[in-house]
């Protein structure tokens, strides 16, 4: 009996260091391959930076800080500011952001507690298909159909009524600050909605049924447990969509009228710094050229401001929050 025992062959462990060793290293180069794609993020925008700056490198030598206050355009002198061209860039976007935030959320409210299942799914296709509208057929549709309506109709009754204020003084052309801002509104409304819907839809279940139990109505719910606590997120898609309309071009160079204007009425045509740069690109060289680089360096500079100031708020707004908690 002992020596049968004794004959049995013991069986071993297989060896695995064939397979650990193969997944270390398939570990070690899947966080490479996503270290990679990170880092070329960064590295793109670092690139066009540099460019912007290469390009650029004339006319910040020859006009310094008075090229950003300077709202002089004029190529027979060659004299260039960009005064005008953020001014008309920054009040477009403002418009933009003050018609197109508020119905998004309204409408992202809507689709997210108000709207009864089977039309929610049909209502967020029509509105993703809105972004996938080019931005010339925005323009196109602006010039034959937004502005003739603007122009006979809504821009008259403004001035009959609100006239007193700078804002809607003056003549009425149609194309303007105004009609690029309402323009630009409808193309970031899309991007903002799903971006706050998404927002909303991650609002626990336990907000909305505890302000419920303390028998507070639809109204004080989506109030005080639904969007106090989705804040943070519907400023970030906020901000999502200002950058969207910082650097829109298209639509807007076919109705702002390009116009290097600086004033209170938004009836008025204006330019941007994307228009301009659009428009004027082809025709450019020396001074010119480089001074149209100034200005997307300038676009780029205002972006990344915007997106700076937006984190240092996010991080206040959480801070509070954080504190108000403990």
């Amino acid at each position: 009996m002992a020596s049968e025992i004794a004959s049995v062959p013991v069986s071993r462990a297989p060896d695995s260091t064939g397979v650990h060793s193969g997944s270390r290293w398939a570990d070690r180069g899947f966080r490479l391959i996503c270290l990679a794609a990170a880092l070329s993020v960064g590295l793109l925008l670092v690139l066009v930076l540099l460019e912007l700056i290469k390009g650029s490198h004339m006319a910040v030598a020859k006009f310094g800080w008075k090229f950003l206050v300077s709202r002089v355009w004029d190529q027979n002198t060659d004299q260039y500011g960009a005064l005008a061209y953020i001014y008309g860039t920054v009040v477009s976007s403002i418009i933009a952001l003050l018609i197109a935030v508020p119905l998004s959320v309204g409408t992202a409210i809507y689709l997210t507690d108000l709207a009864p299942t089977w039309l929610r799914q049909p209502l967020t296709s029509m509105i993703e298909m809105l972004a996938a509208v080019p931005s010339v057929i925005w323009g196109l549709w602006g010039i034959f159909v937004l502005v003739p309506v603007l122009r006979v109709h809504v821009y008259p009754f403004l001035q009959k009524w609100f006239g007193f204020l700078p804002l809607f003084q003056g003549p009425i052309y149609g194309v303007g600050l105004l009609t690029a801002g309402i323009i630009v509104a409808i193309m970031i409304l899309p991007i903002v909605t799903s971006v706050s819907r998404e927002v909303l839809r991650s609002v626990p279940n336990l907000q909305r049924e505890a302000a419920y139990a303390l028998g507070a109505t639809r109204w004080e719910v989506t109030r005080i447990a639904v969007l106090s606590y989705a804040r943070r997120g519907l400023f970030g898609a906020a901000v999502l969509g200002l950058g969207r309309a910082l650097g829109e071009t298209m639509a807007v160079t076919m109705l702002i009228g390009n116009a290097p204007y600086i004033g209170l009425s938004l009836f008025h045509p204006a330019d941007t710094l994307a228009s301009v740069i659009a428009n004027q690109f082809g025709e450019a060289s020396d001074l010119f050229l480089a001074s149209l680089f100034a200005l997307g360096l300038v676009l780029l500079g205002i972006t990344v401001f915007i997106n700076i100031l937006a984190q240092i708020m996010i991080h206040t707004f959480t801070t509070k929050e954080t504190r108000r908690v403990a």
